[in-house]
């Protein structure tokens, strides 16, 4: 009676869990709809406790096989039966039987033998893709290759999770293909040295090449100069972490803590205090600290201080942040000594704040690089305030600002902008520099010839054209002149000339001429035709056209025809490909090019 109503109960339970569903979801729960749903969930059932006998008498199976034919340890056996999920699947799809998987998979490994190797790798943590490269060539039964199973045993038996040997396999293979007795007495070695049976087995599993050859002298080292500073091994095996460790980078790295002015104590402190100081990318990380710190002129002294009050943070993000801050020093146009100072005086600021990118920051701020180099100069520690996700606010007017700003407008206003327009605001927005360097600049296009209305109106459409130096305004404009043999009143139909550097244009016109020469463009094309395009555009504009008409001159009975992108033609029955070199490669190539 009482088990009655649980069975009730609980319909009573599932069928509310049901409703519930649907009308969450707008649903109509129906008859209809609750049968079909109660059906879908059963065949779901179904198909799991399906798929799970299955995998059972698959696993049944292969244990059978493996033990009681093949004469593995039952132990070994059972392992790999049950931790070789990926075999398993590729063994039942070799059976197709619908009822019954147990009997054909017994039949089909009596007469159609299998690669051990695979469940064996498998069972030992590695992917097919992992241990594809592994398997021998001329064995498949794991019974003929003695050596590998007695050093998997040796493992085993010291207390390594056997799912974890794969790792040791696939990084140190020799050490199975050796007499058991060599493994042994490289473990017996550790426990001489005072390890006890947990601390070995993270360091096998963790850098398994120690297990060759004599790379375990290099670990005898570390753990000797460790000792000496009091730092046990229980304390070393706490701060091991999965990754494979160097073990001479190591010690390299505490040598030169040590050189450095470090003694003993100071050394066993500051390890203890940041552990990832010694661990972290075995030590490569603080190697590379200590290398730009010396570059900037820091003293030993000092490097040597800073890791005493080193914070709790990443090393390599410490260094990552260490470059940023002086990318964003070089950036805002500081001094090199000046660079270095800072460097010195405030490391762990700078390492320590993610600072954001400069253009974000200027706008932030509503100031010049001219002004944020004051600051920084005058009071580094204000950088921790321009951290990345930190809240900035504009900083004041000052009066040096506020009379350029002053100078700029009436600068505008002169040339007949009207004041507080569009046109105004965004002259202002993209003009950079001193408000009275403005008319200095443009007395460059008036004294070089162009009337002032011109220039005027040249301003207006692209007020970009006074960013540029007078210098760098006077080059540009004699390069045209009397380099291309252009008039001068080309800038006032193209402005945008004066944006280009001197080496792009020249590089553009030397295919230009080439093209001339050749007949194959006009004689006087328009500056903008051949500037203003992109490299990809000029290519297929001229070049690639030029291409296809030289080949069909030099033989009508050559059929080419060039694909869709322009790099591939066919003659014949032959097909060639072109490689066409961008500009910008030939600028940087230091061979002259064809």
């Amino acid at each position: 009676m009482a088990m009655t109503q649980l069975n009730k109960h609980r319909l009573q339970s599932f069928l509310k869990w049901v409703s519930l569903d649907f009308t969450g979801n707008n649903l109509r729960s129906s008859r209809t709809t609750l049968c079909a749903t109660g059906f879908h969930i059963v065949q779901s059932l179904r198909f799991y406790r399906s798929k799970k006998v299955v995998q059972k008498e698959a696993q049944a199976a292969l244990l059978e096989y493996l033990h009681s034919t093949r004469s593995l340890q039952f132990m070994d056996a059972e392992h790999i039966s049950q931790n070789s999920p990926i075999f398993l699947e590729k063994l039942v799809k070799m059976v197709k039987n619908d009822t019954e998987i147990g009997r054909p998979i017994t039949r089909f490994l009596r007469y159609q033998p299998i690669n051990e190797y695979e469940p064996f790798f498998e069972s030992m943590g590695l992917k097919p893709s992992e241990y594809s490269t592994l398997l021998p060539r001329d064995l498949f039964f794991l019974n003929d290759d003695v050596m590998l199973l007695q050093n998997y045993h040796v493992l085993c038996n010291l207390g390594i999770n056997r799912t974890n040997i794969g790792r040791i396999y696939k990084e140190a293979t020799e050490a199975f293909k050796s007499d058991c007795g060599v493994l042994k007495s490289k473990l017996q070695a550790f426990e001489e040295m005072g390890m006890d049976q947990s601390t070995i087995i993270k360091f096998v599993t963790s850098s398994p090449y120690l297990l060759i050859g004599d790379n375990s002298r290099e670990l005898c080292k570390v753990l000797d100069k460790l000792k000496k500073t009091g730092i046990e091994y229980g304390w070393i095996e706490g701060h091991l972490s999965e990754g494979t460790y160097n073990f001479t980078h190591l010690y390299e790295l505490l040598c030169l803590l040590t050189d450095m002015g470090c003694s003993e104590e100071q050394l066993g402190k500051l390890i203890c205090q940041n552990p990832q100081l010694l661990f972290e990318a075995s030590g490569n990380a603080t190697l590379s600290l200590i290398g730009f710190l010396l570059k900037f002129g820091s003293t030993k002294s000092e490097i040597c201080s800073m890791f005493l009050r080193f914070p709790q943070i990443q090393v390599r993000k410490f260094v990552c942040n260490l470059r940023r801050s002086y990318q964003f020093l070089v950036e805002i146009e500081m001094e090199v000594l000046e660079i270095g100072r800072i460097v010195r005086s405030v490391p762990m600021l700078l390492g320590s704040c993610h600072l954001k990118k400069l253009q974000s920051l200027l706008a932030c701020l509503n100031t010049g690089k001219k002004r944020l180099r004051d600051i920084v100069r005058e009071n580094p520690q204000t950088l921790k305030d321009w951290v990345i996700g930190s809240k900035v606010t504009p900083l004041p007017n000052t009066g040096e600002e506020l009379q350029s700003k002053m100078m700029k407008t009436k600068f505008l206003l002169d040339l007949g902008f009207v004041e507080n327009s569009n046109e105004m605001r965004k002259a202002l927005k993209v003009f950079r520099g001193k408000g009275g360097e403005l008319q200095e600049r443009f007395d460059c296009f008036v004294n070089a010839g162009l009337k002032r209305k011109d220039v005027s109106q040249m301003v207006k459409v692209a007020p970009q054209v006074l960013n540029q130096s007078k210098d760098v305004i006077e080059t540009k404009i004699d390069f045209l002149v009397n380099g291309l043999g252009y008039p001068l009143s080309t800038l006032i139909v193209f402005p945008a000339f004066l944006g280009y550097t001197i080496q792009r244009v020249k590089i553009r016109f030397a295919m230009y001429d080439w093209l001339k020469d050749q007949n194959r463009v006009q004689p006087k094309l328009s500056l903008s035709s051949i500037l203003a395009c992109s490299d990809q555009v000029f290519i297929k504009r001229y070049i690639q056209r030029n291409l296809q008409m030289r080949i069909e001159e030099q033989g009508r009975q050559l059929k080419m025809r060039f694909d869709s992108n322009g790099t591939q033609f066919e003659m014949g029955e032959s097909k060639y490909h072109i490689q066409l070199v961008w500009f910008d490669d030939i600028a940087d190539s230091s061979e002259p090019a064809h």
